[in-house]
């Protein structure tokens, strides 16, 4: 699992979602757009989903925990681009357009120690 630390919120990804989320991100902030960035919570942090607004003005940090990187999808890419284009925003979604789950954390980039730190479940 990498992460996007964004913040002092920290998400955690696989290393191949957060490797096509990083382009379509970068690509939008090298174009000083602002936007928002949302996905499904993992039960860990307590279902549900969340969202980030993101600009050019805050940096971002990733942090992949594989050397390699992942092989990249021409066709996901432009699925991501698409949604982060439109009136939604980015929603983060597998190669299949299946929902994908992140885990949302408080702390400081590359800390293993604050991704312990989830978000409390709200009742609805």
């Amino acid at each position: 699992m990498g992460t996007l630390t964004y913040n002092k919120t920290v998400i955690d990804f696989d290393d191949r979602v957060l490797a096509h989320v990083q382009i379509v991100v970068v690509n939008k902030l090298r174009r000083r757009e602002s936007f928002a960035m949302s996905w499904r919570d993992s039960e860990e942090a307590g279902g549900g989903r969340s969202a980030i607004w993101l600009d050019p003005s805050i940096p971002l940090y990733f942090k992949f925990d594989g050397s390699r990187l992942p092989a990249i999808s021409r066709t996901w890419l432009e699925q991501l681009r698409d949604s982060a284009d439109s009136s939604t925003g980015l929603v983060v979604t597998g190669e299949n357009a299946e929902p994908v789950e992140g885990a949302v954390h408080i702390g400081g980039p590359g800390t293993r120690s604050s991704r312990s730190q989830a978000l409390p479940r709200r009742n609805a």
